[in-house]
């Protein structure tokens, strides 16, 4: 979503509600190849992985206190518990992708649960 991106990234720069912005990209390099804007950003490489996506989300989102640190193995349980409801809820919206309005609700509010039941 190069364009997006660089919506971000412009906002970021020239806004007056300053705010941060990551590049997520499965595979090294690639993103530097097709956004030279991004000259001087490191991108978080996930590897095409969940566990690569939440190792990274970790990396980018560091809180300053041990109490708020989020972990890889917590944040993997909940997708998990997350993933373990998707059918349930194709199921019950028939909808053709999650991302559609009600679907997607409902996949926010289940993953709001599963995160709260462990807590990162």
């Amino acid at each position: 979503m190069p364009f997006e991106l660089g919506l971000a990234v412009a906002s970021a720069q020239i806004g007056s509600a300053s705010h941060d912005w990551f590049v997520f990209e499965t595979i090294e390099h690639r993103a530097s190849k097709s956004l030279s804007d991004l000259s001087g950003t490191d991108a978080n490489i996930h590897d095409g992985k969940v566990q690569g996506v939440m190792r990274e989300l970790c990396n980018a989102f560091v809180r300053p206190s041990a109490s708020e640190r989020y972990s890889v193995p917590a944040m993997m349980q909940t997708y998990r518990r997350v993933r373990n409801v998707v059918g349930e809820i194709e199921r019950s919206t028939r909808a053709r992708t999650l991302f559609e309005s009600t679907a997607f609700q409902l996949l926010c509010a289940a993953a709001g649960e599963a995160a709260l039941r462990k807590g990162f």
